[in-house]
């Protein structure tokens, strides 16, 4: 199977087309022409899911896959599709300088695509308006994030999982109650109120369709950063069409499909026991035993929008993540030992000037 090139020449020069969030249509940057693309659906229902057993047994159809040329980031693992014209770049996600291989990726290709709605200058805005309210954070880091080189953007690797399941449960049900007791207190008699609980042996059966239970999968960024950018507003997906990835890198997925399953399966595992407690009622809840059915089970690969900067700062890399669509920001926080130094400092003047005011007023100063 041949690598798949995500390229789009301009009618008018040759040069290569790229799409523009704010536009919502492929641009030449080169002469200013525009190409119109079809007409966005509002809804998800056009995207199919894929069977999650045929998946595991190898019998999707060819069509479900496709071949990318990747390179896979030494530091961090990221593995990111470049065109053929590339050959050497840097790692978006860590700034490692990276060394394109010939190899190609075998994957399932993306069935969804949420579309960048921001510009890279607005999710840059939204980065340095997040820094500007860090207390503590390096005034050069925030000069340098403002005026440094560009973003990437990036279209992240995920999964949805849907499932359908009915679960059986034995547990027991708490009511809470009160006695009144005397106790000595300070020598005298006291009474007071104790709470105790009765418990009541329980058992009955929940169930709740799953739709969309999204997990990250990439291993290139901190969980807790991409956890950050969400709610995603997946109801704006778009059916997978290469156009939307013009100007943009993706990045290819490093947790395997059944790997994702296990996580979307613990997400489901925690809201069916809330589900369970709910059903069980009364004040304490004890869940002694859940038995889950879990049958049509399909998933999909999606692509999520991501406005990246990885900076190098005295030595010290910073990374930024900002959501494509809502500007989001989550990132490490950086900290300022001058500016740490000087509240310490100003701490200790102004606890001294109060000391000194309070002895004053007592006269003993």
């Amino acid at each position: 199977m041949a690598s798949t090139e995500h390229r789009f020449p301009c009618d008018e020069c040759g040069a290569d087309l790229r799409f523009d969030p704010e536009q919502g249509q492929l641009v030449c940057d080169h002469c200013g022409y525009t190409a119109e693309m079809a007409q966005r659906s509002p809804r998800t229902g056009g995207i199919q899911e894929l069977d999650f057993k045929h998946a595991l047994d190898n019998l999707l159809p060819s069509q479900d896959f496709e071949e990318t040329r990747v390179s896979k980031c030494p530091n961090c693992g990221a593995q990111i599709e470049l065109d053929d014209a590339t050959h050497a770049a840097e790692c978006p996600f860590c700034a490692t300088p990276v060394v394109t291989d010939t190899g190609a990726h075998r994957h399932i290709k993306p069935r969804g695509v949420l579309p960048f709605a921001l510009t890279e200058g607005q999710a840059r805005k939204s980065m340095t308006d997040w820094l500007g309210r860090l207390w503590f954070a390096p005034n050069g880091l925030q000069e340098y994030a403002r005026k440094g080189r560009k973003m990437e953007g990036i279209y992240v690797p995920y999964w949805t999982y849907d499932a359908d399941t009915k679960s059986s449960y034995r547990g027991e049900r708490g009511v809470v109650y009160y006695e009144t007791r005397t106790v000595m207190r300070d020598g005298k008699r006291v009474q007071e109120q104790v709470q105790k609980v009765r418990w009541y042996p329980a058992s009955g059966r929940v169930a709740r369709f799953f739709d969309d239970v999204l997990v990250l999968a990439s291993r290139s960024l901190p969980k807790s950063y991409t956890d950050a950018l969400e709610p995603w507003d997946l109801a704006a997906l778009e059916p997978y069409r290469p156009e939307f990835l013009a100007g943009f890198r993706a990045e290819g997925y490093t947790v395997d499909l059944d790997e994702g399953y296990d996580e979307a399966r613990r997400h489901m595992d925690r809201v069916i026991e809330r589900d369970v407690r709910f059903d069980i009622g009364g004040d304490r809840q004890r869940v002694h035993d859940v038995q889950t059915q879990i049958s049509d089970v399909t998933f999909k690969h999606i692509l999520l929008p991501v406005w990246l900067a990885a900076y190098k700062y005295r030595g010290k890399t910073y990374r930024f993540v900002v959501n494509g669509r809502t500007g989001q920001v989550r990132g490490e926080r950086p900290w300022s030992v001058w500016k740490i130094t000087i509240a310490v400092v100003l701490g200790l003047i102004v606890a001294g000037g109060i000391g000194y005011l309070i002895a004053m007023s007592e006269g003993n100063v």
